[in-house]
């Protein structure tokens, strides 16, 4: 179905808007997405095995202006800062998993705990924003796939697709892949089945904790820029990527690949928007909030009915 509503809408757009059927407007879809594409991807993880991450946005932020901070006031290089965060991202998102594990705290309740905790830090470190002046940050931009005619397939589409095939692999062919499918569908059942839920669901928010420094140095990178503000609502665009790529909100069905569907229906109407140009950017919001709903409504009708078959 997921499918079908995409093909639908990159088909209506397509006829509509002349060009929107180009290969550098679909090659724009997810290198102007992979930001999001990245924490969907981590949010896709969480969610299979039935717990929610709404700290991804603030950490994509914070991990932004940090970036620009260690490069442009501390003169260090760019390789080195992505040493330091991306072991900050993964303390922090274990640390979430343990206090849920540990303390059976409601996953929603430590997320948004630590969503307030990593925007304060990042409007502690600067509320400006920070430009970053690097000649390695400019050649990790030349790093793209070229496809003739000046189109190219950008460095943060290329990295979104390598986490997103490595996900895929993880989640189909390995022991932590199937132990996260069952958390998601029966926690109980899981721990009666003697799986390491406890570490496996320590492991799950660290990897949504990598996706989201990832996501922060994409902004950084993409835009030259550092900003605390950045990925403001970023983990609600992702939580509505992963629901209408197919995956249930309870956990243990879905897939990384309904995920990527999703992410495109997200940037079919986005780019659909800005063909338009006479219709605001917030009908961008209305239609993805108008889809959720569909498809919540719809996991909600399916969901019984298979059981009982």
């Amino acid at each position: 179905m997921t499918l079908a509503v995409f093909l639908g809408l990159y088909a209506f757009a397509g006829f509509r808007y002349e060009g929107f059927f180009s290969l550098r407007v679909f090659l724009g879809f997810l290198g102007d997405n992979a930001h999001l594409g990245v924490v969907a991807i981590g949010m896709t993880l969480v969610i299979l095995s039935g717990g929610i991450d709404l700290s991804v946005g603030s950490t994509a932020g914070c991990s932004c202006i940090a970036a620009a901070l260690l490069i442009e006031k501390s003169h260090l290089h760019p390789l080195l800062v992505v040493a330091m965060l991306i072991p900050a991202g993964v303390a922090f998102g274990f640390t979430q998993g343990y206090l849920i594990s540990k303390f059976s705290l409601p996953p929603f309740l430590v997320t948004l705990a630590g969503l307030f905790f990593c925007r304060g830090l990042a409007l502690l470190l600067s509320t400006e924003s920070i430009p970053i002046n690097h000649p390695f940050l400019d050649s990790i931009k030349q790093l793209r796939i070229p496809f003739g005619g000046g189109v190219y397939f950008p460095f943060q589409a290329i990295l979104f697709v390598m986490l997103l095939v490595a996900a895929g692999i993880i989640l189909k062919f390995t022991r932590f892949g199937r132990t996260v499918y069952a958390m998601g569908g029966s926690e109980q059942s899981a721990h009666l089945m003697g799986l390491q839920v406890a570490r496996t669901r320590n492991l799950v928010y660290a990897l949504s904790g990598i996706c989201g420094v990832l996501s922060g140095l994409i902004f950084a990178i993409t835009t030259a820029s550092g900003n605390a503000l950045n990925g403001q609502g970023l983990e609600l665009d992702a939580i509505a990527a992963v629901v209408i790529g197919g995956t249930l909100l309870s956990g243990g069905y879905g897939s990384v690949w309904g995920t990527f569907l999703g992410l495109l229906i997200f940037a079919t109407i986005q780019t659909g928007l800005m063909f338009d140009g006479t219709l605001s950017s917030w009908w961008s919001k209305i239609a993805t909030g108008g889809l959720l709903l569909v498809f919540i409504v719809l996991q909600r009708v399916i969901q019984p009915r298979q059981s009982r078959s």
